[in-house]
């Protein structure tokens, strides 16, 4: 049945209403490049956004692929990291032009319309090269279900962390018998803690990096911990707001705190300060191979449970497969395959950070011996993630819109009432929206419109 055509500029603004440059184009990484002349029976065009150490670890994973399936080529190109990836994405599903197989963010597919920009995985072609739902954490594989089917194959979780340093935390007695942060389950042991780190702090630095300035840091904190005292968002049809507008502002305080009592200095680059000696960081997993490389005596752990419940905000790279109207044939059979061998041989991707998605690697002695990996691997079973709407996800509508109200809380111009008041308003405002790629994709074969 054809297919009505999807409004190029309803795609646009769905995907943030960025304008969209001239340079849109993609740079293709490794020997994939090539694959076009190289007479291969079976040719895969892979997308994904991965640069830096993620995309040499990328490249290492699919020249591996590439040397036990000769009869396979892998076209692998890079695309720019954030909405540029996705407006591309979707307008390539939309017109008939996608790829076989590509990276997406977990809390994306929702907003790409599965069944329209998205086609569903084959579970049993899937379980023949070794994937199955039973080697994943159900939670993580529940977010990649719609409809009772599976439209992305879950890579990794990418969490926020508590970094520390163990030389400053030594002095200040907040080592464990284990060599480990001494745990922390409330607001009163966190702060305590910190007031014994500053203590032991050399003099011009911070004592906790909290990224006040950072929109995606800032809320992606607010989700773990508002998730930590039992909030939610919205109603399980997703028609009506349930924001908890008095446990929002207790977060709010909470974050504001840190700058009130001396421990956050807006503006510091957090990082920075500490390689350079501060007692602690709130980052990101990919910070690992940046602490690595400059050889500090550091660990990492979940975001401490201060509300009394562990929840860490947790995203997770996943494979999907953009619509074709012709999907099947020996390029989707390469497709699972390939998507099935990087995911069961997730050691490497562990290496910047990541948590990989498949259980069995996660309970291997290889990854046991990956510090401080391992010390963090128990994220994966207390995710704090955004709610399954299609506005939220990685650079989504709904970290655009009320990160910034986070931000404007925790450095002051806001007072956190008024903020948490604020968010359940945006909150109304993008639920009462439709979703603009909601469309049925171009009939087959055809254009967007």
């Amino acid at each position: 049945m054809g297919r009505p055509g999807l409004n190029r500029r309803q795609l646009l603004a769905g995907m943030g209403g960025l304008t969209i440059a001239g340079s849109f184009g993609f740079a293709a990484l490794g020997t994939g490049a090539d694959a076009l002349a190289s007479g291969a029976d079976t040719r895969v065009r892979y997308w994904n956004l991965f640069s830096g150490g993620d995309g040499y670890n990328m490249i290492a994973m699919l020249d591996s692929f590439r040397a036990e399936h000769p009869g396979i080529d892998v076209k692998d190109s890079t695309l720019q990291w954030g909405n540029p990836y996705y407006t591309k994405l979707a307008m390539a599903a939309a017109g008939n032009r996608a790829p076989d197989l590509a990276v997406m963010h977990l809390g994306r597919v929702p907003g790409f319309s599965p069944g329209r920009l998205l086609d569903p995985w084959d579970v049993d072609l899937l379980a023949r090269y070794g994937v199955h739902e039973k080697d994943f954490n159900p939670d993580l594989w529940k977010r990649a279900v719609v409809d009772g089917r599976l439209y992305a194959l879950p890579l990794d979780i990418h969490v926020q962390l508590c970094f520390y340093r163990r030389d400053v935390l030594k002095k200040a007695g907040l080592l464990g018998d284990d060599g480990r942060m001494v745990p922390v389950t409330s607001t009163d042991d966190w702060f305590a803690m910190l007031k014994e780190a500053k203590k032991a702090t050399r003099g011009g630095l911070q004592t906790l990096g909290l990224h006040v300035n950072d929109l995606n840091i800032q809320w992606w904190m607010f989700v773990a911990f508002y998730t930590q005292l039992g909030g939610t968002w919205f109603d399980a049809g997703n028609t009506e707001v349930t924001f908890d507008t008095d446990k929002a502002t207790e977060v709010l305080e909470f974050l504001r705190r840190h700058i009130t009592d001396g421990y956050t200095v807006p503006g510091a680059a957090d990082a920075e300060q500490f390689v350079n000696g501060a007692p602690f960081t709130l980052e990101g997993n990919w910070s690992v191979p940046v602490f690595d490389t400059a050889k500090l005596d550091y660990g990492a752990v979940p975001l401490p449970p201060v509300f009394g419940t562990q929840a860490t905000h947790a995203e997770s790279h996943a494979f999907v497969l953009p619509h074709q109207s012709d999907r099947g044939g020996t390029g989707n059979d390469a497709a699972h395959r390939l998507a099935a061998h990087v995911v069961t041989h997730a050691r490497q991707w562990a290496g910047g950070g990541h948590i990989p998605a498949h259980t069995p690697t996660l309970t291997s002695a290889a990854y046991r011996k990956l510090k401080p990996q391992s010390e963090y691997v128990s994220a994966m079973d207390h995710q704090a993630t955004e709610p399954k709407v299609w506005f939220a996800g990685s650079t989504g509508l709904l970290a655009q819109r009320i990160g910034p109200v986070v931000m404007a809380s925790t450095a002051g111009s806001a007072k956190p009432g008024t903020a948490a008041g604020r968010m359940k308003n945006v909150l109304a405002q993008l639920l009462a929206m439709k979703n603009p790629m909601d469309g049925l994709t171009a009939a087959e074969g055809g254009a967007a419109a």
